[in-house]
This record gives C-alpha cells, structure tokens and sequence, in this order.
C-alpha cells in the first residue's frame, strides 16, 4: 500500500471514530439573533496535495471538542480535488452520507455495482449501512473539482446500502428553498433514513429567502458560495450559522450566491 493511500485512510478511518455531538462553542453566539456562527477561517484543513479539504466538524486528525457535530449531521467537507485524482476504494458502514457537487465532475464507482458522474445540479446519496466500499474520483484531466460532502447518523443501524442520484436544475433552486433530501423521497428529493430535510438555494443578488425552524427542531445553514446574511449576519463562502431556537431564518443574498440548509429533528 503506497503512502499517499494510507494517508487518505487514516484519515478516513478516523473521520468514522469521532461520532459524539456536542454543542458548537458558544463564544461564537449571536445572542439577540439567537444563531451560533462557524466562520470558514475557523474550520479545519487538511492538505494531502492532491486534496484540499475544510471541515466544518472534527474528522481525521482534526478534533476540536466543541465541533463534533450538529445533532444528526455529523460532517461537512469542503473538498477540492486536482485533476486526474482522486479517493481510493475505501468503506463505510452505517452513515448517510450526500455529495453536492460545485465545480467540475465526481466519478463515482461502489460495490454497488453502482458508477456514475456527478456535477453541478446532481444530488448524490449513498445510505452505508452494513457496509458499502467506493471510490471517487476527478475524471477531468485538467479541471479542479469542488464538492460538499456531508455525512448524516441514520435513524437506524444495518440498513441495506443503497444509491441513489438526482437531477435538479439550477432553475428550480433560483431564488428559492429547494427541498433535495428528505425522509420520504420524491421527484428530484432523495430519501435519507433521518429526520433530515436538507435544502438548496441558488440566489441571485438583491434575493431573499425564509425558512421557519419549528420548535423542537434545529438548523444548520451552509454557504456553498457567494455571500449573503442570515438575520442579519454577515457570511461568506464557507461560513455557517446554526440555531436550536424556533425561529424565522431571513436569507438575503449580497452577491450571487449558493447555500444548503439543514432542517434536523
């Protein structure tokens, strides 16, 4: 086994150890908003070369104590890859795990028998379950690739693994919260096994969106690109904000700008 493989799965392997939530840290708290805030700078990085990486949440040899997780959501990776590479064959097992890609294309081959490509407008989904192995990599022999790759608790362990890929428009995100996973699937929404409703937005400048977080629930919002602000908050690409509060998010775009939210039980 080459270094640079061993690398990639200690550093997978280790991604899969650290799995309890905890609260994010409270000196990042907007009190009169009642929004915790994850500035991009404060993420972690990992830099294999090949692969440059931010989380939003501990994984690999990054572990902040305060950044666990947010309830069922467990990881948000900010993933550029290079030309030409990729992630080796690699396992997984009971995990929910979404891919969103921005720039470029995934080539995506599991033990399925599943293989596709994905780009910009798809939704990918692989439930892990007992166990899955894949690999992703960058088919283009000179584009960078740039994809969110999430990973979510499943309400249950040991489910069946399973696939699953969607198209959605950018017109159908346009100025609006378009549902792309939920617990019951439907046109263009793949099925997730959580009490998970994750949405995408794609705003053009001057835009506003809102979105209720009922009580007893939580959200999570991810600025893919852009900048926008959030009840007022000021964020850039890379940066979040999460509330536990029942509340209305006002999402106000200053520039062109793409985000996923996260509805959690």
């Amino acid at each position: 086994m080459n270094q640079e493989r061993r690398r990639f799965l200690q550093l997978t392997a280790a991604g899969l150890i650290h799995v309890s939530a905890r609260p994010l840290q409270a000196a990042n708290e907007v009190q009169d908003v009642g929004l915790l805030i994850r500035r991009a700078a404060e993420r972690g990085h990992t830099d294999l070369g090949w692969l440059k990486s931010y989380h939003a949440f501990s994984f690999g040899r990054y572990v902040n104590q305060h950044h666990m997780g947010f309830r069922s959501l467990r990881v948000i990776n900010d993933d550029r890859i290079t030309a030409g590479r990729g992630f080796p064959t690699h396992p997984h097992r009971d995990m929910e795990i979404l891919s969103y890609v921005l720039d470029g294309a995934l080539q995506h081959r599991d033990s399925t028998g599943k293989g596709s490509i994905v780009r910009p407008e798809d939704v990918q989904m692989m439930t892990a379950g007992t166990g899955i192995t894949h690999s992703e990599y960058n088919p283009s022999a000179t584009a960078e690739n740039h994809f969110l790759q999430m990973w979510i608790r499943p309400a249950q362990r040991r489910l069946q693994p399973r696939y699953q890929q969607h198209r959605v428009e950018r017109d159908a995100k346009l100025d609006t919260l378009r549902p792309i996973a939920a617990p019951d699937a439907s046109p263009g929404v793949v099925r997730i096994n959580q009490d998970a409703h994750v949405y995408a937005t794609v705003l053009q400048p001057g835009a506003t969106v809102e979105h209720t977080i009922e009580p007893g629930r939580h959200g999570w919002l991810q600025v893919a690109s852009g900048g926008l602000s959030v009840n007022g908050v000021r964020l850039q690409a890379g940066d979040a904000v999460a509330t536990s509060r029942a509340t209305r998010l006002t999402i106000s775009a200053a520039a062109a700008s793409e985000a996923l939210l996260f509805d959690l039980g």
